[in-house]
């Protein structure tokens, strides 16, 4: 494969909205068969990449929004007492 083929290392982590956004046109090109059966490896890749960096982003911001509701109903009973 030719180094012009080849996709960049990403500069910077992808937002999320990036990263779906980069998700779904991966999708569309593999089911519009728009995709050559040579890159196909490579997009499902980058797909499973792209897949870890969002679910990693879910898990982090599940554990912080626990926080603060821990948080603010630890800050709701002291103001009770």
């Amino acid at each position: 494969m030719s180094e012009s083929n080849q996709m960049p290392p990403p500069a910077a982590e992808p937002s999320f909205r990036d990263a779906m956004d980069e998700l779904e046109g991966i999708l569309e090109r593999i089911e519009g068969e728009e995709i050559d059966i040579d890159r196909l490896a490579e997009e499902l890749r980058r797909a499973a990449q792209l897949l870890d960096l969002c679910r990693g982003k879910i898990r982090k911001a599940e554990v912080e929004v626990t926080q603060i509701v821990q948080s603010l109903e630890q800050a709701a009973d002291d103001a009770e007492k």
